[in-house]
């Protein structure tokens, strides 16, 4: 990974070194993509990505939970609703998140579709729209309705690490993964890009993901199978605890690939596709985490003997969200009373008696105290590594739970204080 990998980023970022490079996209048949550069940063950047689909594609989509929600976020649930999923293209603009904008914002939204579509020839509500950026300005759609053109002419089947670079707001790398899985016993792939690096927790995280494929599926299953990936991968990491007001994630399908129909997530043809799926979201909410505003470690926690799944995911998402555990990290100080703090704190079923934890291979703690044997230099060595593991089994049943996070550090604050200047 080079300095210039990141170049569409904020000046000044200095690369993660969790950082990892961006996979050779290779193309989706049905899916053409352009970058552009509208001006919404002060410094010299491309700040805007057009996608687009050939006739017969469909989409899904997964949005922020936030009370807030944004004009981008509220046009696409619309749009997905009143074309039945069809979808034509996609506009992504970086440097204005279009939240808290009210009418003007949503005005807006309405006119960078309009562009899109007649430039394309196709109808506005089959293009959807993604925003990221500084909350509560409102988007000059101005600036991005003479650039269409442009975009529309430099349409390109193999421009995924163009547009992973173009949609980077304080992200260090672009982020990108592929899978290649079959349907039916025929050749199917999957690409999907994402941004992210704060404001990050679930439901969902804050993040833009878009994710294509050149497989023949319905809106209805494509929803189904994007649900339940969402909740695996991208509502399974966190950074900081926050959540945007305008985290998207769309999966579109361009039905080029030439196996039978499949009308339901549930066909058993689809089992390779769903694992396949799930990996692609997982790797690119695995890059948010690495790419984490400041971060130095990578941070994998299981819950286990929780009471049921749900309360084991409450509890990890405590821990991992919690500021003295992430900074214990941040010092590559094993420290479990923290962890102990946050399972408690958790206002979950714990049995304290019962309480073991572990750092990698290492025990720290078991039947609620301090392991026998525990080694504090042992502990010291682990936590030095980049890549962690934390285990905690809370003693009450067999639900589980796995997230994961990062560290805490000065680096954080900094890139936060100094956001909008």
């Amino acid at each position: 990974m080079t300095d210039a990998a990141a170049a569409p980023g904020k000046p000044g970022l200095a690369i993660s070194p969790l950082a990892v490079p961006l996979p050779e996209m290779g193309v989706i048949d049905g899916v053409r993509l352009a970058i552009g550069h509208a001006g919404f940063y002060r410094h010299e950047r491309p700040d805007l990505l057009l996608m687009a689909f050939d006739p017969g594609a469909t989409a899904a989509g997964v949005f922020t939970r936030h009370g807030v929600g944004s004009a981008p976020v509220d046009w696409c649930r619309a749009a997905l609703e009143a074309d039945g999923g069809r979808v034509r293209a996609l506009v992504c603009n970086a440097g204005c998140a279009n939240s808290f904008t009210g009418a003007p914002g949503a005005d807006a939204a309405r006119r960078t579709a309009e562009a899109a579509g007649a430039a394309l020839g196709v109808a506005a509500d089959q293009v959807m729209l993604a925003s990221t950026g500084v909350i509560g300005v409102v988007l000059d759609a101005g600036r991005i309705e003479p650039v269409v053109p442009e975009l529309v002419a430099g349409l390109d089947a193999d421009s995924w690490a163009a547009a992973a670079s173009a949609i980077m707001t304080t992200d260090t790398f672009p982020k990108g993964a592929v899978a290649q899985t079959q349907i039916d016993r025929t050749p199917v792939r999957i690409a999907g890009i994402a941004k992210g690096s704060g404001m990050i927790a679930p439901n969902m995280a804050t993040m833009l993901a878009f994710v294509a494929t050149d497989a023949a599926l319905p809106p209805a299953a494509l929803q189904d199978m994007l649900s339940v990936a969402v909740a695996e991968t991208f509502n399974a990491v966190t950074v900081d605890g926050d959540r945007s007001t305008n985290d998207t994630c769309l999966l579109i399908a361009t039905g080029k690939a030439a196996h039978d129909s499949v009308a339901e997530a549930a066909d058993p043809r689809l089992a390779d596709f769903k694992v396949a799926l799930r990996d692609v979201l997982l790797s690119l909410a695995q890059q948010l985490v690495r790419d984490g505003e400041g971060a130095t470690k990578f941070v994998q926690v299981t819950i286990t003997g929780a009471a049921s799944d749900a309360s084991a995911r409450r509890i990890c998402r405590t821990v991992c969200e919690s500021p003295l555990v992430k900074t214990a990290i941040a010092g590559e100080d094993a420290n479990w009373g923290r962890l102990v703090m946050a399972v408690g704190r958790a206002d979950e079923p714990i049995v304290r008696e019962k309480i073991a934890i572990r750092f990698g291979h290492l025990l720290a703690a078991v039947e609620g105290m301090v392991a026998p044997g525990y080694d504090e230099a042992a502990m010291s060595a682990y936590m030095k590594a980049s890549d962690l593991e934390i285990a905690i089994d809370v003693g009450v049943g067999t639900g589980r739970a796995v997230m994961w996070t990062c560290d805490l550090t000065k680096r954080y604050v900094e890139i936060n204080g100094d956001y909008r200047s």
